[in-house]
């Protein structure tokens, strides 16, 4: 089979999904591109509404819901949410960032993340997606390691600056959950790293989700992983696999936080289908699927059965990662309500 069949095999499988998992498939054929420079270095202004992907106060698809249910008003927390990489295109490589004006990218951030990923949380609380001048996916494997850290960094600048204008200017001192994927969560944890491991802002924190990039286990100095699904001001976060398939080059990987997102603890009990309450597959208009995921944490790794949907004999990849939210749609949406009612009344 060749690499373009492939590819158009994957894209018409896709597409119904809005491209919301295309990035890691593409990983695996293509190659890493000679790139130029940082194409913006001048700060971004997030008193600008068009410089967010989501806000309490605009109409976006993180107000969708694939059972239709309209978001809430308030919640009493807010949550902050880091889509994931969406800079894929070829066209796009000789760049290491994405102009935060880029509306190829934004579409395509807005149609799949945000609408697939945070519209989670729209039953929980308050929503706030920033638009960040994201590093291009292949920077997680390019050998200049140096441009890759600038690229990474000039984004994280991004993130930071927007949580800082989150906390002046929207937050109101309300308790806060972080939530991202991928590269969001590459940012994310450097983020409650920096304001709320050890600092004030730690008492704030309701938890966070994170799933989709290692987070080492003692990463952090002041907050555990979670161990049940009462824990708060803690870490979620898992990497989604095909059972009984571990990456070599994962295979002597350090010690990771992980958690069972169908049971929110971190043993290697097997929890099967019936634990699942919902998961939202190709089209996020057919709603959300119960008892369709099972799962079992085996070492560093989520380990999960794939999935029966539309076209699934399609997806031949073990990895999982395009999924890592999905899988667990429902979920996850009902244990940030039940960990932001805990905190409440605490």
């Amino acid at each position: 089979m060749t690499n373009s069949y492939l590819i158009k095999v994957i894209i018409l499988f896709l597409r119904p999904m809005k491209m919301l998992f295309v990035f890691i498939l593409l990983c695996s054929i293509s190659c890493a591109p000679t790139k130029q420079v940082l194409n913006e270095d001048k700060p971004v202004d997030y008193s600008d509404p068009k410089n967010w992907a989501s806000l309490p106060t605009k109409k976006d698809n993180a107000d969708l819901s694939p059972d239709g249910k309209a978001p809430v008003e308030d919640g009493g927390v807010d949550i902050f949410f880091l889509y994931p990489t969406s800079m894929l295109a070829h066209r796009d490589r000789p760049l290491w960032n994405a102009a935060i004006d880029n509306q190829k990218i934004n579409n395509i951030t807005d149609r799949s993340s945000i609408k697939y990923q945070a519209s989670i949380f729209n039953q929980v609380g308050r929503i706030y997606a920033p638009r960040y001048r994201q590093a291009h996916y292949d920077s997680y494997f390019s050998k200049d390691t140096a441009r890759a850290f600038q690229a990474f960094n000039l984004a994280y600048n991004d993130v930071r600056d927007a949580f800082l204008y989150y906390l002046k200017h929207f937050n109101q001192d309300r308790p806060i959950i972080i939530a991202g994927h991928s590269q969001g969560t590459t940012h994310g944890m450097k983020l409650v790293k920096e304001f709320f491991d050890g600092t004030p802002l730690q008492s704030k924190l309701v938890v966070a989700y994170l799933p989709g990039i290692p987070i080492p286990i003692h990463y952090f100095h002041n907050l555990p992983v979670c161990t049940s699904a009462d824990d708060l001001t803690c870490i979620n976060t898992w990497r989604t696999y095909k059972f009984d398939h571990t990456p070599k080059y994962l295979a002597k990987e350090n010690p990771v936080m992980v958690v069972n997102p169908l049971s929110w603890k971190t043993d290697y009990t097997y929890y099967d289908k019936m634990h699942s309450k919902g998961a939202v597959f190709q089209k996020f208009e057919n709603g959300i699927k119960p008892q369709r995921v099972d799962a079992q944490i085996h070492g560093n790794l989520l380990w999960v059965h794939k999935p029966v949907f539309p076209n699934s004999f399609l997806f031949l990849s073990n990895n999982f990662h395009i999924a890592d939210f999905n899988f667990f749609y429902l979920d996850v949406r009902e244990n940030a309500i039940h960990r932001r009612d805990l905190y409440l009344k605490k």
